[in-house]
């Protein structure tokens, strides 16, 4: 009877720290626009808000949980010797560099209208991440779902809150 190998690699202690090496990072670096920027600001509280806007305590632990997943899938996708990996990699890398500039450009700079602009493109470069992700390593990319179906409504609570208040 013959057996199968797997070329999949065994996670083994230093591979473990390193996933959660990446999971911290991406959490810290998706964090740091809030703690700069005022989410409780006196000028979000004041404008009028959708039916569907969230509690706001929703808003970190949604955050938490989605950078959380986004570190796994950027740390499979590392790891991989695939030949799109470097290709995945940027893509991930400029998504968040959007995600990140999204905070200030709503709340530090109160500009609903180019924070949308911004969103749509981040939108766009999550689903192009996936895509790419999922050349690399399906599970990276199943990971990511989560947060495109966030980004969609965060698009749809940024956009009804430009409309309300413009």
């Amino acid at each position: 009877m013959a057996t199968r190998t797997s070329t999949r690699r065994r996670p083994d202690r230093y591979s473990l720290l390193r996933a959660i090496g990446f999971v911290v990072l991406v959490n810290v670096v998706g964090a740091v626009p809030g703690v700069l920027s005022s989410p409780n600001s006196p000028w979000l509280r004041s404008l009028e808000k959708p039916p569907f806007y969230p509690p706001s305590i929703a808003f970190p632990i949604v955050w938490t949980a989605l950078f959380t997943l986004m570190g796994i899938a950027l740390w499979l996708v590392w790891r991989s010797d695939s030949a799109g990996r470097r290709l995945a990699l940027g893509l991930f890398a400029v998504q968040m560099a959007f995600n990140v500039v999204w905070t200030p450009a709503f709340f530090a700079l109160e500009a609903p209208l180019f924070a949308l602009g911004i969103i749509l493109v981040l939108w766009a470069l999550v689903v192009g991440t996936i895509v790419a992700f999922d050349r690399v390593d399906r599970r990276a990319a199943a990971l990511l779902v989560p947060y495109l179906a966030w980004v969609t409504f965060a698009t749809a609570l940024n956009f009804e809150l430009w409309r309300l208040n413009a």
